[in-house]
């Protein structure tokens, strides 16, 4: 699965430059049993398989670099991903992602083996591939010289903690849509407060739980106030 997922696009440039380093292990490797077996039925006679906790230990014990690396499980039970996550991550020179299957991983692996325990969304997946993977993504994007043009990334929605304004491009008119004048103007700074004012205006209608409890400049609150006035008219 992640020989495919690397194979292309951003991250194979970046693996072949050596800007970011993605290791995969098979915690079978880390067994001592002639079976090599990494799971079991669960205590209290519930349904599924959960991993044990030995390989894990054993694995990342072997991977780790230093103690203060951060070991991440990937599990629904696990705080939010987010972009501001993601920074954080790539300020570290490793960090190791443990994914779970099957019914999940033996509680002692997230009590005192993980430093943190994230989750990518409100839903289940058949295995934390996925999610390693979209992690592995998301966190490479904040490493330096990974994305050819970085200050992309300070448009990326969530960035600034807010989504990102609309993007358009050619042509200019396509099936009686046209792309907003302002943006022919050539004066940037009508441009960008038209970018300010559509990426609040998006946020405002898509996710307002991003807009609570931030404290706004005084531009920002006076146009937060003229969005919410011109949609209640309506």
């Amino acid at each position: 699965m992640f020989e495919g997922f690397y194979s292309g696009g951003i991250l194979k440039r970046a693996l072949k430059k050596g800007l970011i380093e993605v290791n995969v292990h098979n915690l079978r490797d880390y067994t001592t049993d002639k079976h090599r077996q990494v799971d079991d039925r669960p205590y209290g006679g519930d349904e599924g398989m959960v991993f044990k906790p030995e390989p894990i230990f054993a694995a990342v014990g072997a991977v780790r670099a230093a103690a203060d690396v951060p070991v991440v499980l990937l599990s629904p039970q696990g705080r939010a991903f987010s972009t501001r996550l993601a920074r954080e991550m790539a300020r570290h020179p490793q960090v190791v992602l443990i994914s779970g299957r099957y019914e999940g991983v033996d509680e002692r692996v997230a009590e005192e083996l993980a430093t943190d325990e994230i989750s990518i969304g409100d839903y289940v997946l058949t295995g934390g591939e996925l999610a390693a993977m979209v992690v592995v993504d998301a966190v490479s994007r904040f490493v330096p010289k990974v994305v050819g043009k970085e200050e992309s990334v300070r448009h990326d929605s969530f960035y600034a903690g807010i989504l990102d304004y609309p993007q358009y491009t050619r042509p200019r008119e396509f099936r009686g849509m046209k792309v907003p004048h302002v943006l022919f103007s050539g004066d940037h700074k009508k441009i960008g407060a038209w970018r300010r004012r559509k990426a609040l205006e998006k946020t405002w209608q898509r996710r307002p739980d991003l807009l609570d409890g931030r404290e706004w400049s005084a531009e920002d609150t006076a146009l937060l106030d003229q969005i919410r006035n011109e949609r209640n008219k309506r």
